[in-house]
């Protein structure tokens, strides 16, 4: 189950077998989660970090009147807390938003790999800088973007991600999130999300059915996001 997790690190860098074999190592145990499951709370002191195995899990923040603000999603292959490992400590909780399979990656294995695999080690601190640049790519579209850019940007950045994974076709990928989780993400109401999807689909340029997103018209969804994957540092280079 791995699988997803090696296709993002080998789109970056090309790894050996024996880089493999350690990676696939890093994994003591496996846990399945339902949706809505808060499985990393603020403040809890850390010894391992999570690898999402599959499903979509989300960081999220909460403020004292229970409104709450998705600071990013995570998509199968992606670590969920790798700078947990650092930290000791988050400041967000970690959430599941559909089930999920986790590997529980214990701290202590990570810091042999800093020892003993430098270029692992720059391949995950590589991982960790894209992590950031798409919670930057996000704080530009609460900022700056419309509510239509904001929403087919995500939709766009979604089908790429998944796409490294091996999770989403030509033009459609599974979808778990609801209405309100759309809106905890894009800064929007839930009406207001309702009327933007409303008119994504009156142009036909996206569908949703049965948990799904279907991209019609990928350069008008793409032009509407004003989307550059840039950030997502898709290409292989020596590290």
């Amino acid at each position: 189950m791995i699988t997803a997790h090696l296709k993002k690190v080998r789109l970056r860098s090309a790894i050996s077998a024996e880089e493999e074999r350690v990676i696939r190592g890093l994994i003591s145990e496996t846990r399945t989660f339902p949706p809505d499951r808060m499985i990393v709370r603020a403040g809890e002191k850390l010894t391992n970090s999570l690898l999402l195995l599959d499903g979509w899990l989300i960081r999220c923040k909460d403020l004292p009147s229970g409104d709450r603000q998705i600071m990013e999603i995570h998509v199968a292959g992606d670590f969920a807390d790798l700078h947990g490992f650092t930290l000791k400590r988050l400041d967000h909780d970690i959430v599941t938003i559909s089930d999920c399979v986790i590997g529980v990656v214990p701290h202590d294995r990570l810091n042999e790999i800093t020892e003993k695999y430098p270029h692992l080690t720059r391949v995950y601190w590589l991982l960790t800088n894209i992590d950031a640049a798409i919670a930057r790519e996000m704080a530009l579209s609460l900022g700056q973007r419309s509510a239509i850019s904001r929403m087919a940007h995500l939709f766009c950045e979604l089908h790429v991600r998944l796409g490294v994974a091996g999770k989403s076709g030509e033009s459609a990928f599974e979808f778990p999130m609801t209405q309100r989780e759309m809106a905890e993400c894009l800064g929007l109401t839930v009406v207001h999300v309702n009327r933007t999807l409303q008119e994504l689909r009156r142009r036909r340029v996206v569908e949703t059915a049965n948990g799904q997103l279907v991209i019609l018209d990928k350069k008008a969804l793409a032009a509407l996001a004003e989307f550059d994957p840039l950030y997502l540092q898709l290409e292989r280079r020596v590290l």
